[in-house]
């Protein structure tokens, strides 16, 4: 299991810039998170270690003091290296003027790798966000002020240079994961994918294979899975409106999948979830 330190910000009153949510996460060899889309722009920083970030059918290799950005409404996967597994911070965040302080960073759409050499800085920063975790203005102008300074450090070295780049350019892909993110509620199985890409099952599984190191099942049943994980989090919705949100019509397979992929039941997950947010509102980081 991986160690994780999370807060949600509650307070958005601000307009041109504002925090949605940050943490730090020590993760296990080959943990994952996604595929996944996000509804607002999120930054990963890794302070130790290294893994893998897949978006738009290219691959990303990112080390210790590099960090990269998941935009909204893009479909994106990444996991830890098995040998030397990452332990990262992240930042989420919104607002009117959000694409002009990423610009300064030297981050867009096109450039999505950054590097940054004091990592020690960047965790105090989210460190002192997650102990202003309230809902007072003390606290809100706090974390605030620090996801500035946090953006300003970014800034000072700025170079648009991307690194680590692999092209995949693969048009199966994209046509397959957009009819998964379009249907993934639906019970839909490989063959319907391999249908709507016009492939064979059998090709289909090998573009999988060489260009996202897994088979388009297992990338079918991750997108449930973490769409799944999203909504056990942020809803109380019955866990079985869930699994049948998500494309499960039994849910016993439902709770069996989940726990291959997350490694503890929906129950489980929710309340260890909650349980985590929980230690944070009573401030246990310190």
């Amino acid at each position: 299991m991986s160690d994780i330190y999370f807060l949600e910000n509650t307070n958005k009153d601000f307009i041109d810039l504002y925090l949605c949510y940050c943490g730090m996460e020590q993760c296990a060899p080959l943990y994952s998170f996604g595929p996944a889309i996000r509804p607002n722009y999120l930054l990963h920083y890794v302070l130790d270690g290294k893994g893998y970030y897949y978006v738009n059918n290219e691959k990303y290799e990112v080390n210790k003091n590099e960090g990269f950005l998941i935009c909204p409404n893009v479909v994106t996967f990444y996991q830890a290296d098995e040998e030397n597994p990452w332990t990262y911070l992240w930042i989420g965040i919104d607002g009117e003027k959000v694409e002009t302080y990423l610009k300064a960073a030297g981050l867009n759409n096109d450039t999505l790798i950054f590097k940054y050499n004091d990592g020690d800085l960047l965790k105090d920063y989210i460190l002192e966000m997650l102990k202003h975790n309230t809902s007072s203005s003390s606290d809100s102008l706090k974390i605030e002020g620090l996801l500035y300074m946090f953006f300003s450090e970014l800034a000072k070295q700025n170079k648009s240079d991307p690194i680590h780049k692999n092209d995949i350019n693969n048009n199966y892909i994209n046509k397959a994961i957009e009819f998964i993110q379009n249907n993934y509620h639906n019970p839909i199985k490989v063959s319907d994918i391999a249908n709507y890409v016009c492939l064979n099952r059998s090709y289909l599984s090998t573009v999988f294979q060489n260009n996202l190191n897994m088979s388009p099942q297992k990338f079918l049943m991750e997108f449930r899975i973490t769409k799944a994980a999203t909504l056990l989090y942020d809803t109380d919705l019955p866990i079985t409106n869930i699994a049948y949100s998500c494309g499960y019509s039994d849910p016993l397979a439902f709770s069996k999948a989940f726990k291959k992929i997350k490694g503890v039941s929906p129950k489980e997950y929710r309340l260890k979830k909650k349980e985590t947010t929980e230690k944070f509102l009573l401030n246990e980081i310190k």
